[in-house]
């Protein structure tokens, strides 16, 4: 047994955290994405300030008195903003308390290992982690233990493989993962097939064909979900590549594939922290994320729940997650700040940045939800005009299934500027990462072409360039024939991977930028 325990716990690790990628999509934030010890108690808790729309919103309203009940079609034009306006929509009514029981206990994902094997790998070291405040259990914050309908005990993945993280040692629920490296999944998830021979004689019938389902389709997402570089996302390919083994009408799972696959060249994404949620009309980066919120967060369960019976008892209770992530508020700069020289960053915001991020006076923000033109913006488009679950069969497959009934994707040529509550804890910046600091996404001359972290972990933060110490390289991947090594290094110059755009930064002055830093410590 020692032996099964021993193999099992090289590609376990991995493994088990890439299935709930497709939530860090569902619940991404949109646009140019902008990393202090934040209190469980303060991430769990509910409550915050109260959020109008900016000038110029339309469409329906973010009252949860509605059941999917959409706002007007398409967005709105005000010729005095920098893009158009994204319309609301209500959504279902839900209690916070109740969601998060359900991320912390339920198995919305459908799948994961019986916990013999479980076991087994956690004594040989595999399954590190801090576990979930709030939770009366050991079990790391990105793993969540329950009992299937077979009677079984099962570990397996939740939301918060991408949607929670350390920061300076604590565990903060809500804020997106840098920390995940998905490479060489393929080769770990066939080590994993290999095994099941082995782990047969000590599982019951109903566990090995729980191990089998979870070894099969991690089979099937992990060739198309590796991208180039550790610490970003890979969510976009994993939802395009579950869609295309399912039927869209019974959600019924395929082992041959029903439609074509997505291209194994994946597009990075940075997860963007929940907290923002509250304030969005949207989903998605680039707005395509539409009507009911929770109908399209719980897609995180197409990786296993094959029945549109499964689906509808998790829908049931979802609302009661969106519910919860509306609740959660952004961390607060825990260190010394200059309230002065802030006061001055205030004015530098309001003057440069608010049209498209909104205001922040305490107790009344205010939120544009706008989507700016690819061409006005100017940050890396490969995801903006159509990467993945974002082209149109996929999107086609979505509208037409369960979770299209009440939601459904209708993504822009363009990005969502995110509210920037939080921004400190958020780097890398952009919606692909690619800028380590906030000081390089306010001066486009000090953002490196190719660049690695000092360090993984959320430790090391950098309190005066505002995200995480990097040592800037003279050469790329190309370059580097190590493929551990190759894969620390984020190479800019790669499809998805542009640093470019955003500028606005640039028209000030070093005082005026060291100020406006200061500002955006206190949102």
């Amino acid at each position: 047994m020692r032996s099964l325990a021993t193999e099992m716990s090289r590609p376990m690790a991995a493994a088990m955290l890439a299935p709930a990628l497709f939530f860090a999509a569902a619940c991404s934030d949109s646009g140019d994405d902008d990393g202090a010890e934040a209190g469980a108690d303060s991430i769990i808790n509910p409550g915050g300030p109260d959020i109008v729309d900016g000038a110029g919103s339309s469409g329906g309203t973010t009252d949860e008195t509605g059941a999917g009940t959409e706002g007007d079609d398409g967005t709105g034009d005000d010729s005095s903003l920098p893009g158009a306006v994204l319309p609301a929509y209500d959504q279902r009514p839900g209690d916070p308390d109740a969601g998060f029981e359900a991320l912390a206990y339920k198995g919305y994902v459908g799948c994961g290992l019986p916990k013999t094997v479980y076991t087994l790998a956690q004594g040989q070291g595999t399954f590190s982690g801090a576990p979930l405040p709030g939770r009366d259990n050991d079990v790391p914050y990105f793993l969540t233990e329950y009992t299937n309908a077979a009677g079984d005990v099962i570990v397996g993945p939740n939301c918060m493989s991408c949607h929670a993280d350390t920061l300076n040692g604590e565990v903060v629920i809500g804020l997106g993962s840098t920390n995940v490296d998905f490479g060489g999944l393929a080769n770990q998830a066939g080590a994993l097939k290999g095994l099941l021979p082995q782990a047969k004689p000590f599982l019951n019938e109903t566990e090995f064909a729980e191990l089998s389902k979870f070894v099969e389709r991690m089979s099937a997402i992990a060739p198309f979900v590796q991208p180039l570089t550790t610490g970003v996302n890979s969510a976009d390919n994993l939802a395009a590549v579950l869609f295309a083994h399912r039927d869209p009408i019974t959600l019924a799972w395929s082992d041959e594939p029903l439609m074509d696959l997505p291209p194994d060249i994946v597009v990075p994404l940075d997860v963007p922290p929940w907290w923002r949620m509250a304030k969005k009309h949207t989903m998605l980066y680039s707005a395509g994320g539409r009507g009911d919120h929770a109908r399209i967060m719980m897609a995180a369960s197409t990786l296993c729940v094959d029945s549109v019976e499964e689906a509808e008892t998790i829908d049931a209770w979802f609302p009661d997650v969106r519910a919860y992530i509306y609740s959660l508020q952004a961390p607060a700069w825990p260190w010394a700040k200059d309230d002065a020289l802030a006061a001055e960053g205030r004015q530098v915001f309001t003057t440069h940045c608010a049209i498209c991020h909104g205001t922040y006076d305490e107790g009344a923000h205010t939120y544009p939800n706008l989507i700016i033109d690819l061409d006005v913006v100017g940050t890396d488009n490969s995801l903006g005009l159509g990467a993945a679950q974002l082209v149109d069969r996929f999107i086609d497959w979505f509208n037409a299934s369960f979770y299209g009934e009440i939601s459904w994707l209708d993504p822009q040529p363009g990005y969502v500027p995110p509210p920037l509550d939080g921004i400190w804890a958020t780097a890398p910046f952009l919606h692909n990462g690619s800028v380590p600091t906030l000081a390089a996404l306010l001066d486009s001359s000090k953002r490196p072409t190719y660049w690695k972290r000092e360090s993984f972990g959320n430790i090391n933060y950098d309190a005066d360039a505002l995200g995480w110490p990097y040592i800037e390289l003279e050469t790329g991947q190309d370059d580097e024939p190590n493929s551990a090594k190759r894969r620390l290094i984020y190479d800019t110059t790669k499809l998805g991977y542009g640093n470019g755009g955003h500028n606005f930064g640039d028209v000030l002055t070093d005082e005026e930028r060291n100020a406006l830093m200061e500002y955006l410590k206190t949102l």
